[in-house]
């Protein structure tokens, strides 16, 4: 196994941040780490970088206790923390040959990571010139430079405007071919996009660890929203089989949740008919990351 976390458990005073958590990644998987703000993501992150040290229980990367190895540790993986810290006044190359020499890397190495995260326009400038979206190329073409087996990246993401995204997502997804990722975002497109599988995290404990089409198909609700050409009581709305919630969001068109293995679609068009209705559209509204997130951590 690439991450190994087995009972792990971190506290801040009072306050647990981590609470007998444990999981195992494998190489070559690209994992979406999400949990909602002071769940214990970066803590987590923290403990497996070897930056603090848990209370209980054992973490390893790549066979390395992150407590007894951690220099074995440290030089196996790919940090790219939340803030990325850059020195600004050197300029991109002068910055990653400063730190090829603090790994002991080949000077070049540097130009490939340069040309691996698109850096390549604008690695004659300083940092302080670059925008946030180059500069967290920076901090992913650091993460990269001595070619670690894991990469970790928390909230590799935050600022960016959508060309950004999509730019960081995709050399994210290109580097991520031979190497094992855990990622931390709060933006669910982007673990839909990037991520085989999605662990979640809430008050410290994980509340779902699946691959991400079975956690989004595993839940049995789905979202209906029709629209029928007269107004309806509520009362009658009410009837229909399996309906777990209803809401009128405009006029006569309303959104209707339903519990069931089966397309609820025929029921909902059945409904229309005994009651005298036509339904001028009938559309079933896929279930995303995002809302099974929402449920997930809301409970």
């Amino acid at each position: 196994m690439s991450i190994e976390v087995n009972a792990i458990s971190k506290s801040y005073g009072a306050q647990k941040a981590l609470d007998n958590i444990s999981f195992s990644i494998k190489k070559g998987e690209i994992v979406g780490f999400l949990g909602p703000n002071g769940a214990g993501k970066s803590t987590l992150m923290k403990i497996l970088t070897t930056y603090i040290a848990a209370d209980e229980g054992s973490a390893s990367v790549n066979g390395n206790d992150v407590n007894l190895q951690q220099k074995a540790v440290q030089q196996s993986i790919g940090y790219l923390p939340e803030h990325n810290p850059l020195y600004l006044d050197l300029y991109v190359r002068e910055y990653l040959a400063f730190n090829a020499d603090v790994y002991k890397v080949a000077h070049s190495r540097i130009e490939e990571v340069i040309v691996l995260t698109g850096l390549s326009s604008e690695s004659h400038k300083k940092i302080s010139q670059l925008s946030k979206g180059y500069r967290q190329r920076v901090g992913l073409a650091n993460a990269l430079l001595h070619n670690p087996d894991v990469l970790i990246l928390d909230e590799p993401t935050t600022g960016l405007d959508p060309n950004q995204l999509v730019e960081i997502r995709n050399v994210i997804k290109s580097v991520g071919k031979d190497k094992t990722i855990f990622l931390s975002t709060h933006i669910m497109q982007e673990v839909e996009a990037i991520c085989d599988r999605v662990i979640i995290i809430d008050k410290g404990k994980i509340v779902a660890d699946k691959k991400l089409d079975v956690l989004i198909s595993a839940n049995k609700e789905q979202i209906i929203e029709v629209e029928f050409d007269y107004k309806i009581e509520e009362e009658a709305i009410a009837k229909i089989p399996h309906l777990k919630s209803y809401k009128n969001t405009h006029d006569m068109t309303w959104e209707l949740t339903f519990i069931s293995d089966k397309d609820m679609r025929p029921s909902v068009f059945d409904f229309a008919h005994d009651n005298g209705l036509k339904t001028l559209q009938l559309n079933q509204k896929n279930k995303n990351l995002e809302t099974v997130f929402r449920e997930i951590t809301q409970k």
